[in-house]
């Protein structure tokens, strides 16, 4: 029998996302154009690395309540929701997604992390070295300091990814070699 092909997986930290497009990014609840097209993440993590991806979605079902709605979307985009409980005190989608990145420590596999929450640096970091390819994306602004401090390549939900359908309103640092002018005239 042969072995499996090597894999990508993308953990979605869902909740951090959603958090920093609202909060941070747009100050307002986000509206449906305005949410990343998650098929996009997986779609570009393929490209980036040439391989079969696994996509996992890391979400908050502590109330009780499932959001059926979007688990049926993710569902359809070949997305693995994790709907995962736990007490009130506990951030439960960072230890799921710290657990998960602690078992992949012994798996030949590529990681992305979707995420802006420096709580995964340990274990993002347990996992470099040797042949393994390792990603953070998020909003390059927001993303934790110490993923690019440990060497771990940062790509941008909007400018890399383009997983958004509409720009948002954000304010970065440009290089001047990718200033246009013309979008700060309109």
């Amino acid at each position: 029998m042969e072995p499996e092909p090597r894999r990508t997986y993308v953990l979605v930290d869902g909740e951090n996302i959603d958090a920093t497009l609202g909060t941070g990014v747009l100050q307002r609840r986000p509206g449906p154009e305005e949410r990343p097209r998650w098929e996009r993440v997986t779609k570009y993590a393929e490209a980036q690395w040439g391989q079969p991806v696994t996509g996992l979605f890391f979400l908050n079902a502590s109330s009780g309540h499932m959001p059926t709605g979007f688990v049926s979307a993710l569902l359809a985009m070949d997305y693995r929701p994790v709907p995962l409980s736990g007490a009130g005190d506990v951030k439960v989608v960072d230890v799921g997604i710290q657990r998960t990145l602690d078992a992949l420590v012994g798996r030949d596999a590529d990681v992305f992390l979707v995420s802006h929450d420096g709580d995964f640096i340990d274990q993002m970091s347990a996992l470099l070295g040797g042949e393994r390819r390792l990603g953070v994306l998020g909003f390059r602004e927001y993303v934790n300091a110490q993923y690019a401090a440990a060497g771990i390549g940062i790509h941008d939900l909007e400018d890399d990814v383009r997983a958004f359908n509409v720009p948002l309103p954000r304010v970065r640092i440009i290089s001047l070699d990718d200033f246009d002018p013309d979008y700060f005239l309109r």
